[in-house]
């Protein structure tokens, strides 16, 4: 058994079967054999090691003639390992005597291999490593042949590791069945957290290099609540876990009674509760655990997860599902935060040494005017359906805030123009993403209707701490002393002039916060959709004048470590217990 310590950036328990994206997005099937198949598989890895062989010699001698013989001698050295008697032997012993399927034996085994090869202090012996995965990588190709199940073709549960995915990449996993992911590097808030935490499944980042230690077919834990990976888990750990899992069900199954109830204080206090989506399919979902309408829709994801640019229909037809299926509720939409770690598959921006920095979002938007209009038309078309809200991200000044409702009026013009339906009244908001723009909220709540407080990227700019980045995710930290004071005033501006003010970010989503942000004078939240219930739950247990001494005191506090200490002893001691 072998445990890593990562980052947790989606709760949730995952016990499962390795897929190790590392072996190219293919899964290995099985894992054991029936006694009576060895023979015969014994023929299929003797065929298997000819046939990458074969290749190895191909690329040999291709490479020979036109680079010379000094670069062929790489491959030579590729064919001497796979043609190494020790190694032979080893596979055929865990076929013969363990009853390994071939695919999960040549894993294993060169995954065993390589590691060795990693962990020399000889930097060039070291990168050896590769020269295993890659004959590991030929010999499961020649094994899976068309029985190969990529990452994009499921067909059963698996749980996948992989050195890094992109926001993209994680945003068309296959939803029936990734259980959940484990990254090497990565850290917390980052984009690829972000839709983790909507697709509801445990996920972990950042633990560090591993992926020679599994192998496809492997058992895996994990635990997303304590950013912990267990490889190999033994009996007593797996019961235990096992056993976690079924007391989480019980405790969701808890929460179904209160889906239909208010989220209104003991005090009778309303907050509104909402959901933050990515995908117009997470609708049915926030539906189901009682939101009162959605708060967040990121539709840069729209692009994330098409293999084509959308036009302006594909734009309406997405905001027309979601404004239809939430009959009646408001749905705020929010314009392309595109940028930074978000770059669509097939148009990569210009390289940029910092990105979070650069042109992305708002930005973006005003310098892509087509893109941006393309956009704004679908919303004002889809504005008719529903109640439908408009909100411009990481607005940093007044100038930026103001071109973007001029280009809005003047897309409204047009489509008056031409007889196209459209809310007249479309309430125009913005995100608090930047410390500029906190100071500056004086002058935003004159200029638009609703203000929403996006903690991932303000935590980001206001610590300096790259919320991808796992070397200072220790760094990144909502319980901040002024990350705190920074919402605080925010809110206060806000609630004194009368604009709705909530609060999107991951923060939201965590119960050790939401007597603070209840405290600190917020009335609506937007959380992911599986959060809502026990936020819902822990709104209904406390009362205003409670939350506001708990808010009074997080201010007075200097560290953020005695900040987070503080809302968790408050939570215990108002509802012991509970393990939040």
């Amino acid at each position: 058994m072998q445990r890593l310590q990562g980052i947790a950036v989606s709760p949730g328990i995952a016990i499962g079967e390795a897929l190790v994206l590392g072996n190219e997005g293919f899964r290995i099937p099985r894992r054991f054999l029936s006694r009576d198949a060895v023979d015969s598989e014994l023929e299929r890895l003797q065929l298997a090691c000819d046939d990458a062989a074969h290749q190895i010699e191909r690329n040999r001698d291709t490479v020979s003639s036109e680079l010379g013989a000094g670069y062929g001698a790489i491959f030579e050295a590729h064919l001497q390992m796979l043609r190494d008697a020790k190694l032979r032997a080893e596979l055929e012993q865990l076929i013969r005597e363990r009853h390994y399927s071939p695919e999960y034996a040549v894993s294993r085994t060169l995954r065993r291999y390589a590691k060795v090869f990693q962990s020399l202090e000889n930097t060039q012996m070291a990168e050896r490593a590769n020269d295993i995965v890659d004959i590991e990588k030929r010999l499961l190709r020649s094994l899976l042949g068309r029985r190969r199940e990529e990452i994009s073709r499921l067909t059963s549960p698996v749980l996948v590791l992989a050195h890094n995915l992109t926001p993209s990449e994680t945003a068309t996993l296959d939803r029936q069945f990734v259980r959940g992911f484990v990254t090497e590097i990565g850290g917390a808030g980052s984009h690829t957290a972000i839709v983790a935490e909507g697709m509801g499944i445990p996920a972990v980042v950042g633990t560090g290099p591993f992926l020679t230690d599994v192998s496809g077919g492997d058992t895996v834990i994990i635990d997303g609540h304590q950013g912990l990976v267990i490889l190999h888990p033994d009996e007593e750990t797996l019961g235990r876990y096992k056993q976690e899992i079924e007391d989480n069900r019980t405790r969701a199954a808890s929460l179904v009674s209160i889906r239909d109830l208010p989220a209104q204080t003991a005090d009778g206090v309303n907050v509104a509760l909402f959901g933050n989506i990515e995908f117009p399919h997470e609708v049915g979902l926030c539906l189901q655990q009682g939101a009162d309408g959605i708060g967040l829709y990121r539709t840069e994801f729209l692009y994330l997860g098409a293999e084509k640019v959308p036009d302006e229909e594909d734009h309406y037809q997405a905001y027309a599902h979601v404004v239809q299926q939430m009959q009646g509720r408001p749905v705020t939409i929010r314009t392309l935060d595109l940028g930074a770690d978000k770059v669509p598959h097939d148009e990569p921006l210009d390289e940029d040494r910092n990105p979070f920095l650069g042109l992305r979002s708002i930005r973006l938007s005003l310098r892509n005017l087509p893109l941006f209009r393309t956009q704004l038309r679908a919303i004002l078309r889809a504005s008719v359906l529903g109640r439908v809200r408009v909100m411009f991200p990481l607005v940093a000044t007044v100038l930026e805030l103001r071109q973007a409702k001029m280009i809005l009026a003047d897309i409204m013009e047009d489509l008056d123009e031409h007889g196209v339906a459209f809310d007249r009244d479309l309430a125009i908001g913005m995100m608090v993403e930047v410390p500029a723009a906190v100071m500056m909220i004086d002058h935003f709540v004159e200029e638009i209707d609703f203000l929403s407080i996006g903690t991932n990227d303000l935590i980001q700019y206001t610590l300096a701490v790259d919320r991808s980045n796992k070397d200072v995710a220790s760094l990144y930290t909502a319980s901040d002393p002024a990350v705190i004071k920074l919402i605080d005033m925010a809110v206060r501006p806000a609630v004194a002039s009368g604009v709705p003010i909530s609060l999107c970010g991951q923060m939201s989503g965590s119960p050790i916060y939401t007597m603070l942000l209840l405290g600190l004078g917020l009335r609506q939240l937007s959380v992911a959709p599986h959060n809502i219930p026990e936020i819902k739950q822990l709104i209904r247990h406390v009362s205003i004048p409670q939350c506001e001494v708990v808010a009074k005191k997080a201010l007075t506090l200097e560290h953020a470590r005695d900040i987070k200490n503080y809302l968790k002893e408050e939570l215990n001691r108002i509802h012991g217990g509970i393990d939040w």
